[in-house]
């Protein structure tokens, strides 16, 4: 990781413009942190007993942005990606993945996301959160989902650090 693509958060703008920026930001954060690695550098664990890996991190962040701009907005019956029933834990184990898949997964989830979220009138629109039996707004999908990256970015850090001693960014 020697650049650093991201683009910075406006210092003002609306409050859309803000969410927006700050999301695609922690986004590009994620793939930022798995720039350069292969396949089995990717899938390198913390210290046991845990499994999370950098790629486990890419595939659950793929069901996380399904979860709450697809399932909300779209299609509550969407079916997860990687689990036949609603269990997040299942995207962790990235054991027969390959970064190709895992990506290839996570960007279609992710511009979907940017569509649903571009075409909304307003971040008013409500969706209907299946998990919860709630309706929910647009704003508090993207904040919750922003949130979502903020927390997983974190242990992307330092898994990261693991696999090339890398300090995070």
């Amino acid at each position: 990781m020697t650049t650093d693509p991201r683009i910075s958060p406006p210092h003002f703008g609306s409050e859309r413009e803000t969410l927006r920026a700050f999301l695609d930001y922690q986004r590009a954060t994620l793939a930022m942190k798995c720039e350069g690695l292969d396949d089995e550098q990717l899938k390198d664990t913390s210290m046991p007993p845990s499994t999370l890996s950098l790629l486990g991190l890419v595939r659950h962040m793929a069901e996380v942005e399904r979860a709450w701009f697809r399932r909300v907005f779209e299609d509550g019956e969407a079916p997860m990606v990687w689990s036949d029933k609603i269990d997040f834990q299942a995207a962790y184990d990235a054991s027969r993945s390959t970064r190709a898949e895992a990506f290839a997964a996570w960007e279609a989830e992710v511009e979907t996301s940017r569509r649903i979220e571009r075409e909304a009138a307003s971040l008013e629109l409500a969706g209907h959160q299946p998990r919860w039996g709630e309706n929910v707004s647009l704003r508090m999908v993207m904040v919750h989902v922003l949130l979502e990256y903020g927390r997983h970015n974190g242990h992307a850090d330092f898994l990261r650090e693991g696999v090339d001693g890398t300090v995070g960014a």
